[in-house]
């Protein structure tokens, strides 16, 4: 018998890829009103957003909000109010996403992290629809939606991201430099104007090099 498709999955359907539930008063980006629109209206229980992008980014949001509101920091505790007992095997979805972390399921965790949050919700996604049916630009997008941008090791891996490409001021160019800081420290005993424009020498050098490569790909500024 045949699997079906990830994309009819209610969640894809509705680009609710967590699953949240409607609830008017909370509003959030991207969302368009009760999903399930194929179903009668009685049976209609979860939100619909306007793009996968969005539902990622509530998704991240509400995990954020289980941290910062209720204390959750555990993938244990955070599963238990995602998907409770009494309607989820809650058990076998914490040793999933604590696997998919690489963490102990009563291991403190801090979702403000890029790199805890991301595992997090790909986690949720694959259980909540069967599967990740997203490509990473996607989750990433959602993610950033929500405050959390990917790490980016390089002036040459930012130029081919989307982090590259909203470079267009020497602001952002500093945080892509930012690793240059280390170096300036330890050059020790200079002047504090002296560090400043060497940090500000190296955001430009990187937001040359950055809008060099995207003009070559034919991208335009933004």
């Amino acid at each position: 018998m045949a699997q079906p498709r990830l994309e009819e999955s209610r969640g894809y359907r509705n680009r609710n890829p967590g699953n949240i539930d409607y609830v008017p008063a909370n509003r959030w980006q991207g969302q368009i009103g009760l999903g399930d629109t194929w179903l009668p209206v009685e049976r209609r229980r979860f939100a619909r957003f306007e793009s996968h992008e969005y539902g990622i980014r509530a998704l991240a949001m509400l995990l954020t909000t289980y941290q910062d509101r209720h204390g959750l920091r555990t993938v244990r505790g955070i599963i238990n109010r995602w998907a409770p007992p009494k309607e989820n095997d809650t058990s076998a979805y914490v040793r999933g996403v604590a696997a998919a972390l690489g963490v102990d399921p009563d291991q403190v965790i801090d979702l403000h992290r890029y790199e805890t949050m991301r595992p997090m919700v790909e986690a949720i996604i694959r259980h909540e629809l069967g599967g990740l049916p997203y490509a990473p630009a996607v989750i990433d997008e959602g993610l950033r939606r929500a405050g959390l941008v990917r790490p980016v090791a390089t002036m040459l891996e930012a130029a081919a991201t989307g982090t590259g490409r909203g470079a267009s001021s020497v602001a952002t160019a500093v945080a892509v430099a930012a690793p240059a800081a280390s170096v300036i420290s330890s050059l020790g005993g200079l002047p504090q104007w002296t560090g400043v424009a060497l940090i500000v020498a190296v955001a430009v050098v990187a937001l040359s090099v950055i809008l060099t490569l995207r003009k070559d790909r034919g991208e335009a500024p933004a």
